[in-house]
């Protein structure tokens, strides 16, 4: 046995313990569909895509809720790293704030269909714990966007999380729309998005000069 051999040892278990719990988490997510909501998966069905045993399960979650709580979070911050992504590319003047932002929503709910669908169910669903954690993804995005307003117009804390609360919830809610459209008409659905968005932060301009 040689010097190192135990901490590599931990390292490969801990590594190997992570890669299962990925692969729960990712067969989670490939099972959720249209037709299939996260309410319809059986641990069973969940531990055979993951290709693990069910007992195997329980060595990294609880139970299903808490894989569904997992899932929520991963959701919301794959929206969120990907929306801080588009302003990293605004702020190097590569695209408008609007048009760069609601192009990368709208390719995140086309590549990534199941995952705001779960967002989208769970937002409303029956488990209160399912909602409360929907609604606190939503408000993390929604402080971000409100740092990134104040920083570039000054506005107050307030203003700027109204502002940025209106700005979610047009494109949360349009998201919920595009799950189901063509290309063509989720293209023109955009237009409509970015159309609603200019409004709202022209609207926010003219109150702050008033």
């Amino acid at each position: 046995m040689t010097k190192n051999s135990g901490p590599e040892l931990v390292r490969t278990r801990a590594q190997q313990k992570e890669q299962t719990r990925r692969a729960i988490i990712d067969a989670a997510f490939s099972m959720l569909s249209a037709d299939h909501s996260f309410a319809n998966l059986s641990l069973r069905e969940v531990a055979r895509e993951a290709g693990i045993a069910p007992t195997s399960f329980y060595r990294h979650f609880k139970d299903m809720d808490e894989l569904g709580l997992t899932l929520v979070d991963e959701a919301g911050l794959m929206l969120r790293q990907l929306m801080r992504q588009a302003r990293a590319r605004i702020e190097k003047g590569k695209g408008s704030v609007v048009h760069t932002s609601v192009e990368t929503f709208m390719e995140f709910v086309e590549i990534n269909d199941n995952e705001f669908r779960l967002l989208l169910r769970e937002r409303s669903g029956t488990s209160k714990a399912f909602r409360r954690a929907v609604s606190r993804e939503i408000q993390h995005f929604v402080e971000e966007l409100t740092e990134y307003i104040q920083a570039r117009t000054h506005a107050s804390h307030q203003d700027a999380w109204y502002e940025a609360d209106a700005l979610v919830t047009i494109v949360f809610n349009a998201g919920a729309e595009a799950l189901d459209l063509s290309a063509e008409k989720r293209g023109v659905l955009a237009e409509k998005i970015i159309q609603q968005l200019r409004f709202v932060i022209k609207g926010s301009e003219s109150a702050r000069r008033s």
